[in-house]
């Protein structure tokens, strides 16, 4: 009874996203994730003169536990899909978030930089990763048609946190110290585990609901009710037998989908995205001490970050509503691209900024645009490799992006002390994001263009910006035409998940009624076509 065991080379039967419900739950578990996971890392620097102090270190030493946080986040995404699809989205997470609130424990009783490296770097990093990919994945099922809003709404975790952590890590460490404000902070980051204990997985309640409608249409079943309902309820013994020698040579399930190197939009993607992260992050990280530079006061040039942050929040759920409308959503790597070459150009345009306010427009327009940027980043993977693939896909770009962010940035900073100039430098940060739209655009237009005159076969992934429940859906209405024409129960218990619950009832009655024989006036098409559950449609795909 029940599904069917995946073969290799074969994903689990997808469930029909909801769309709402208990997915609200679950999107602002992402929200909370998100925050924790982008935010955490760059609020940790408030703690670092301190750090310098006790521990009698220089600052790019200090620095080095955010650089460790974020490249265990990108690096271990591999690790992340194989864990998630060997055992689940909720185990993984609530594993992360005790890996992370113990590594900020731990950190607060180190005596030397090299043991905050391995606890508060590789240690709170590992369970941050470990919560953030299982997070998307799980937004990712439990939303199809609202899916861009929901990204959107996630992805605006990132500045709430970080408006929120910086001011609390200020306070925490004039009353506790840093000792305290780590362990305080360690306490916090356990709510990753409640965040993981809400993902729940999405076929649970269909399986408790058809649970009870497969039992009672087989108590049905198993009742006397004529001759040819016998021949019927062992035919489909038989079918059962047939299925269970077939299913006997169980096949190990992919740990890690490496077919989509296959999808053509994903390698497009991959190109584009490792392009962008080597100018994306580059401007904020450069923007104070530009400021500074200028002429511009230490009070104001940190504002300007807070600027962005503002910015950033309203950005990226407005940009999830923008996506999601019916005429964009079919066109949402095009928009993707349009977010990347909006951002590229505002750092172009705003490298000769001279005065403070200059550097307030930049802000301003760099908010949005990286606001837009965020907001569509995973929504565009997910709608290029659908969601049964999407746990592989992530890990794999995540880990390309680690090589991106360890080689952008601080090749940055080496020019900046090399030419003393960061005009340079934002200039050839915008061109690297202006480049990775250009590509992504123009390569997809190429590549729709193609795959319109030259149909692709039936196993390749859904196009760009397709819905993952629109063949589901039709599917559905098949079965439900199918089973109204027959008159006829599907005696199969593994095609029970799509009529049970609607139809087991009103069969039972047709069948008591007319002697448990076929329908009258059907005879001809009946004897034709027999009389059994072989004429029901199989729906694996649920």
């Amino acid at each position: 009874m029940g599904r069917p065991d995946p073969e290799e080379g074969q994903l689990p039967a997808p469930v029909k996203p909801p769309d709402g419900g208990w997915g609200w739950i679950v999107l602002l578990g992402c929200f909370v994730i998100t925050g924790f996971s982008y935010a955490f890392p760059k609020a940790v620097s408030v703690y670092f003169k301190e750090l310098m102090k006790d521990f009698h270190v220089g600052y790019s030493d200090t620095a080095w536990i955010s650089s460790i946080m974020l490249a265990m986040l990108y690096g271990t995404g591999p690790v992340c899909s194989i864990m998630v699809n060997q055992f689940g989205c909720r185990p993984v997470m609530l594993i992360g978030g005790l890996l992370a609130s113990a590594g900020m424990i731990l950190a607060s009783f180190t005596t030397n930089i090299i043991e905050l490296y391995l606890t508060a770097g590789v240690l709170t990093g590992l369970g941050m990763a470990l919560n953030f990919q299982p997070s998307l994945i799980m937004l990712g099922t439990y939303f199809d048609k609202r899916r861009p809003l929901a990204n959107g709404l996630a992805a605006a975790g990132s500045p709430v946190f970080l408006s929120s952590l910086s001011p609390l890590g200020q306070v925490l460490l004039e009353k506790f110290g840093w000792r305290g404000g780590f362990l305080i902070m360690g306490g916090l980051l356990l709510n990753c585990c409640t965040c993981g204990a809400v993902m729940r997985p999405l076929d649970m309640g269909m399986k408790r609901k058809m649970g009870k409608a497969q039992d009672k249409y087989e108590a049905k079943e198993m009742l006397p009710i004529g001759g040819k309902s016998e021949e019927g309820i062992t035919t489909t013994d038989g079918t059962k037998k047939g299925k269970k020698a077939k299913k006997k040579p169980k096949k190990g399930k992919k740990l890690l989908d490496f077919s989509i190197f296959s999808n053509r939009g994903f390698i497009i993607y991959t190109i584009s995205k490792f392009i962008l992260v080597l100018g994306l992050f580059v401007p904020p990280i450069l923007l104070v001490n530009y400021a500074k530079d200028t002429g511009v006061p230490d009070t104001e040039a940190a504002f300007l970050l807070s600027i962005i942050g503002f910015i950033d929040i309203f950005a990226r759920p407005a940009c999830g509503m923008v996506a999601g409308l019916k005429w964009v959503r079919p066109h949402v790597a095009y928009l993707f691209s349009f977010s990347m070459l909006f951002n590229g150009l505002t750092d172009i345009c705003s490298a000769r900024a001279s005065n403070y306010t200059g550097l307030v427009i930049f802000c301003v327009f760099f908010g949005i645009s990286y606001g837009m940027v965020g907001a569509l980043q995973f929504e565009v993977l997910m709608a290029i490799v659908g969601s049964q693939k999407f746990s592989s896909a992530i890990g794999l770009v995540l880990l390309i992006e680690a090589f991106a962010v360890l080689i952008g940035p601080p090749s940055a900073g080496r020019l900046v002390d090399a030419l003393k100039n960061y005009e340079v430098i934002f200039y050839l940060a915008g061109s690297e994001v202006v480049l990775s739209a250009l590509f992504l655009g123009v390569a997809s237009y190429c590549c729709l263009n193609r795959g319109k005159k030259e149909p692709p076969p039936e196993n390749n992934p859904p196009a760009v910006g397709g819905s993952d429940t629109e063949e589901a859906e039709s599917d559905v209405q098949e079965a439900e035409e199918h089973s109204s024409d027959n008159h006829q129960p599907a005696h199969s218990t593994d095609n029970a998940v799509v009529v049970a619950n609607e139809e087991a009832n009103h069969v039972a009655e047709e069948q008591r009624g007319e002697g448990g024989g076929c329908p009258a006036g059907d005879g001809e098409v009946l004897a034709r076509d027999g009389c059994n559950a072989d004429q029901m449609v199989e729906r694996d795909s649920f």
